[in-house]
């Protein structure tokens, strides 16, 4: 199975397609972002790539803009969620061992409580 299709058959590839409701608080033709179920802080929002892209390790040099871009949403949100003022986090898990338990690159926007480092 190539990486596109693997990752468009997942939780987040059925988001995308409208099959699964999400609490979606920004999209546009490249991305979405929605909150997450299971908040890991009080603001908790997933942003990612319409397109199948499994992981950040699969992106490649073809595509810089839409990673670029995905990190402008992520500062686009934490602004609309009223984070700025005391500040955020963009997290991108890669792979098991890394913490990535859905095959679909994905950003976490975390924010609203003091976050720790390291992060465990």
């Amino acid at each position: 199975m190539k990486d596109a299709e693997r990752s468009s058959d997942t939780v987040f590839g059925a988001i995308v397609r409208g099959e699964i409701p999400a609490d979606i608080v920004y999209e546009d033709e490249q991305c979405i972002a929605f909150r997450d179920l299971n908040p890991q802080a009080p603001t908790h929002v997933l942003v990612i790539p319409r397109t199948g892209i499994s992981g950040l390790q699969q992106a490649d040099q073809a595509e810089p803009e839409l990673l670029g871009h995905l990190l402008q949403v992520a500062q686009a949100v934490a602004r609309q969620e009223g984070l700025e003022a005391d500040g955020w986090r963009v997290v991108v898990n890669v792979g098991e061992a890394g913490g990535q338990t859905v095959e679909h690159l994905h950003l976490h926007v975390l924010g609203g409580r003091q976050l720790t480092w390291p992060p465990g």
